[in-house]
Order: structure tokens, then sequence, then C-alpha cells
């Protein structure tokens, strides 16, 4: 069955958590979607400003339009007043757009954020909703690794950081061994594509 997934802004905020989530979304096509709103975006927007006060604005433009690139449905009409029970008010838009869109799974980092009875969705952090699509497509996640080992090997040796320890200090360590494991499978399907050396 098609997940809906909800997608906080403390994800999109972390460049690791937002690049999987996005390339995983368009990789296994077909297996969720995402969802999120304006306050979302906004939050994400403010949160970013705020920690890189000297990004240029076309950084934030480009973001913001990836982002809308990749999710399914930017969830325009939810009812705010909805009862919550969660400690912190400021997430009380969070849940009522996860209930409008009829979520499946909210994917947040918020720690406050629990299952509760009333709500309709299972709270999931990226590290173990990651390892749900891994164990579901790990073909699609092997793809998404090699993209990611292209996309960054192409990038000033300054930037360049491994995808494991990208996603451990993002809050993923289980995922991080997962992708060990793929890039350990492509390291080998290339040593096999590799010509034998001259004698």
């Amino acid at each position: 069955m098609l997940q809906r997934v909800f997608v906080d802004a403390n994800v999109f905020c972390s460049r690791t958590l937002r690049d999987w989530t996005c390339l995983l979304r368009l990789r296994t096509d077909g297996m969720f979607q995402l969802h999120t709103t304006e306050d979302v975006l906004a939050e994400t927007v403010r949160t970013l400003r705020r920690k890189h006060p000297e990004l240029p604005g076309g950084a934030v433009t480009r973001l913001r339009a990836a982002v809308l690139g990749a999710i399914d449905e930017l969830v325009e009409e939810f009812d705010a007043t909805l009862a919550y029970t969660g400690p912190d008010p400021d997430d009380r838009h969070v849940h009522a757009a996860a209930e409008a869109c009829r979520a499946h799974v909210l994917l947040t980092e918020d720690q406050g954020f629990t299952h509760t009875d009333a709500a309709n969705y299972e709270v999931y952090r990226c590290d173990d909703f990651f390892l749900l699509v891994d164990d579901s497509a790990p073909g699609a996640v092997r793809d998404v690794v090699r993209q990611q080992t292209q996309y960054w090997a192409a990038r000033p040796v300054a930037t360049r950081r491994g995808l494991a320890e990208a996603l451990r200090d993002a809050g993923c360590p289980q995922f991080a061994a997962r992708v060990e494991s793929h890039l350990r499978v492509l390291a080998g399907e290339a040593c096999r594509r590799a010509p034998a050396p001259r004698r």
C-alpha cells in the first residue's frame, strides 16, 4: 500500500536528511508519497537562515524549489484547532496537517513527537524510516547510494564527507551501517568491471 508521509521541518533543515528523503521518494516511485505545508517550509527557511545567515538568497530559493519538486502534496487546508496533546503547542499545526492529509507516517526528528491513540499516523525518525525503505527496496537504496557517491566525488575535496559519516552526524547510525554495506557491494561491482592489468 502506498504510504503517505508528512515531513516535518527538522527533516528538511538537515541537508543529509532532506537529500535522502527526497531522493528515496524519487527512486522508489509508488512506495510512498511526501506531504508538507507552507508552515513547514516557512519554518525550514527561518531555521536555515538563523543557522546560516550568510546564505545567498538564491540558495534558499533553490532549496525551496527542490523540496517542492520532490513532494507530492502541499497541504493547504487543515484545522489547526484539532485537539493535540503533545508537549509543544507549536507542533499543533504539524499534527493537524498530518491528520488532514491522512498521513500514515509523520517523519520528524522532534523527540517530543510520540504516537498517541488520537493520531491516525505513526511517528518515525529518519533512521527507522530509511531502514524500512531499505528493507522493502534495497536496489533503490543502492541506486541512491551510487548517485550520492558520484555527486559528492565531483565536489571540491574540502566539502566532501563520507555518506555514512554524514548519516551518523544526522542521527541515522543504523541506516549509515546499511549504506556502508551498499558501498561495499558497489565497490565489488566496480572491481569486477575494471579491466585486468596489462602484463
